[in-house]
Formats: structure tokens, sequence, C-alpha cells
């Protein structure tokens, strides 16, 4: 891992062994039929079918440049250098980011345009490049980083997930991604299925974090910047809806005991949460995280032994 670190992304020798341009191949071949994600769907988006997450041959973004609001490991000085692709393989009721991934806001861009975007967060002084919903664009990433690494480019690359992503794709991410960004979401399918519409999502979220952790281990920082390793992230809900005891279990237990975990305290209602104003089991999501709510779930990563980007203490 270190050497990996001292010698530039894992990327660059992919690159100049050739095996990138054959990653690019295989997993080009998942879009017809779709099968980048478990979904599955089926559609061929090699001849512009749109699939359930709203992707099609084209990679689709909203926005990109430097972001300051990112892990700290992440932003440095220069900040994270991210892209965010429109629609998303999941169906968060209390997407903060409603427009751009149920929506679906952003402009179709070719793999060769996505890879001058890298070029230009690199030339802006970002230290990394931070794909953010890259789940069902897996393929046009692939080939773009391809283009882009042609070209210069020489930043770690980080995947920014949702963690509804399939094993068998990730496997093909080998060696690309050195640092990966997973939400762990849930930990009741029954809840991921009603506010995210992700059948099985506990045991795909689980699977696919082992995957990344498997790949990468824990963070490794260069003078308090990410180099390579996995960042988890996991939002607390109200009510508990996010079994975050059990969440924060399975990451301490099967995971790591150091990994990097940021508990997010930032829930608001918006997107679709007034949809179940009037469920029993939901309607709880139409206000604000409480103080008690969050400083339960940090209770619980020190309880469970987790210790890096948890919080010290109450405020």
């Amino acid at each position: 891992m270190a050497d990996t670190c001292k010698s530039g992304p894992s990327y660059l020798s992919l690159h100049r062994s050739g095996e990138l341009e054959r990653r690019v191949e295989r997993t080009w071949d998942l879009l017809s039929p779709c099968r980048v994600c478990p979904r599955r769907c089926g559609v061929d988006r090699l001849s512009g079918e749109i699939g359930y997450c709203g992707g099609g041959l084209l990679p689709k973004i909203s926005s990109y440049g430097p972001h300051f609001g990112e892990e700290p490991p992440l932003v440095g000085i220069n900040g994270s250098g991210t892209i965010f692709f429109s629609g998303c393989s999941l169906r968060c009721a209390f997407c903060q980011n409603y427009e751009i991934s149920q929506e679906r806001y952003g402009t179709d861009v070719s793999c060769r345009e996505l890879a001058r975007i890298m070029l230009l967060l690199q030339e802006r002084g970002c230290h990394n490049i931070n794909f953010v919903t890259p789940t069902h664009f897996v393929p046009q990433v692939v080939r773009s980083v391809s283009i882009a690494a042609d070209q210069g480019l020489s930043l770690p690359l980080v995947y920014n997930t949702g963690t509804y992503d399939s094993v068998e794709t990730l496997r093909l991410l080998d060696g690309i991604f050195d640092i990966y960004m997973p939400d762990a979401k849930y930990a009741d399918d029954d809840v991921a299925k009603a506010l995210s519409d992700a059948p099985r999502y506990g045991e795909i979220m689980e699977e696919a974090i082992l995957e990344m952790q498997r790949q990468v281990g824990d963070l490794v920082l260069d003078r308090g910047i990410a180099r390579r390793g996995l960042i988890i992230r996991h939002l607390v809900l109200p009510g508990d809806l996010a079994g975050s005891g059990r969440v924060l279990a399975f990451i301490a237990e099967r995971v790591s005991r150091d990994a990097y975990v940021n508990i997010m305290d930032q829930y608001r209602p918006c997107g679709r949460v007034g949809d179940f104003r009037a469920d029993p089991r939901f309607a709880v999501l139409n206000r604000r995280l409480r103080h008690e709510e969050y400083e339960s779930a940090v209770s619980a990563a020190r309880r469970a032994g987790l210790h890096r980007g948890i919080p010290l203490g109450s405020s």
C-alpha cells in the first residue's frame, strides 16, 4: 500500500501495462444488456435505451468543480475535484440532491469531454478527482479515465457512492480507484425498500464495502491528504430508521476497527419525505434529526471500537 502511494495512483500502472484499456472493454460489455448495478435491468444502453437509473449511453453530469464540503482528508487546501453525475441507482425519498438524482437535471457529455473535465480539475490544483454517484456510469468513467491518463491525469480517483453496487462491477475497478467513499445507509432491508426502493440493500451494501476494503484497505494519509483507502459515510436518520448501531457494528466487526467513518448529522426533510407524513413507521422523517439521536449513534460507534473520523465527545 505504501509503495502505491509513493508511486502515484494505481490506475497509472494499469494504463502503462495496457490493462486499463482491457478494463474499458470489459466494463463496456456490461451496458448491453445492462447489468452494471445489482438491479440488472437489462436495457440496451448501447443503443440509447434508458435504465432505471436514468443512464443511457453517454455520461450525464450536473456540475463539476473544486468542492470544500467533503471530508477533510479529501479537501485539503485546494478542494476535492468533484464531478456530480445525474441519475442514480437508488430512489432515496430524502435525497438532498433530488433534482439531480431523480429529476435527472444535467447535461450529456462524451467520454472525451469527461476526460477533459478531469484534466481541468487537476490544472486547478484539486487533490483528487471525486466521482459523485458514479455507479450507473462505471463503464463511461473507466473509458474517460483511460483517455485522461493518456493526456497526463495523475490524481487519485474517488468512488463516491450510495453503495447499491455490484461486486462483479467493483472487481473490474480493482486497481483503478485508490479511494472508495461508500455510504452505509441502512441495516433493515424493509426500510431500504420503502425509502430507497433498494431490495436487499443490507446484503448488497455489506458485500460491496467488504470488496472495497479488500481492494484498498484502511485510509492512508500523506500530510493529511487521502492517498488510498476507505472512507465510510453513515447518515443518522430520525427515529433510528437507519439502524445506526447495527451498521456501525458491521463496520467495526467485519470491515475494520481502523476504518475512517464519518457519522453525519445533516439530515433534514426534503425530496419526497412528505409522502410518508401519514405513515406511522416513517412520519418521523418530517422533522430534523435530534442532537440526542446523533449522540446515540456516535456512542454506538465508540462502543464498537471505531475511532477514526468519530467525534471525540458531546458538544
